[in-house]
């Protein structure tokens, strides 16, 4: 099972949305796909309807309980849920007094299987839930909305990439996904500019564009690509898997040279 890890410590800069595309992507292609919400608002859990389940991801937290426990289906067969619950926020309480937590996810996926794909949404902030989902990860994913604020908000989420990388046994493959991008305006242009010019990460080499057809998957409690496979977002979303699919092998053997 391949590990995917979308986090961003900036708000409002599409983590669900991207979760949700993605996941209606590799299900595309025949995968079969596992959604984790790690944000207590629940967004993610919103979008597929699963805001009362009994179980969710703070339960895998809890001692004896596995994936297979709290995953729930959607309206979309080859996709299940993890869904969110508001008790996730004490879990950063917990953390403190807790040894151990951090690796809670890392140790769930140990014994778990029947999916291809886990997809990981995070909550904005920086905290156990963050961090747990980092080190069990096999690529991260950051979104990051092409306007300024989101640029500078961008260095706080690399370094704590690297410094949970360091910790782990393993390299942390990371990459950049320039994000709600509208190409009518100056500004989003400019802070694409920006974003390609630095040296000290990854960037995907497209965008997701502002495409008012994600809205409306959302509405409805489906995929993008389920709802309107023809839509820009739906066939952005689609590359993106498309590219991860070929291209993280290599970027796992590049990060394992780099560290070596």
């Amino acid at each position: 099972m391949r590990i995917v890890c979308i986090a961003n410590q900036k708000g409002g800069v599409g983590k669900t949305t991207l979760a949700a595309g993605l996941a209606g992507a590799f299900a595309a292609r025949g995968a079969r796909v596992l959604l984790l919400d790690l944000d207590p608002h629940a967004s993610l859990s919103h979008w597929f309807g699963l805001t009362d389940a009994p179980r969710g991801t703070y339960d895998v937290y809890q001692p004896g309980l596995a994936l297979a426990d709290v995953a729930h289906a959607t309206p979309e067969p080859a996709i299940a849920l993890a869904p969110a619950a508001a008790a996730l926020a004490t879990l950063e309480r917990a953390g403190a007094t807790s040894p151990g937590i951090g690796r809670a996810l890392a140790r769930a996926f140990e014994g778990a299987s029947g999916y291809d794909v886990a997809l990981l949404d995070c909550p904005p902030t920086f905290g156990v839930l963050m961090v747990s989902a980092l080190a069990a990860a096999d690529l991260l994913l950051v979104p990051t909305q092409t306007e300024p604020l989101a640029l500078r908000a961008l260095d706080g989420m690399l370094r704590t990439a690297q410094m949970v990388e360091r910790s782990r046994a393993r390299p942390l493959p990371a990459v950049v996904v320039p994000s709600l991008f509208d190409a009518r305006t100056r500004v989003a242009r400019d802070s694409l500019a920006a974003l390609r010019a630095r040296s000290d990460c990854r960037v995907w080499h497209e965008t997701i564009p502002v495409d008012t057809r994600l809205r409306e998957a959302s509405r409805n409690a489906r995929t993008p690509q389920a709802f309107d496979p023809a839509s820009r977002g739906a066939q952005a979303f689609t590359r993106l898997a498309d590219w991860i699919e070929a291209g993280l092998p290599q970027m796992q053997r590049n990060e394992w040279e780099r560290a070596a």
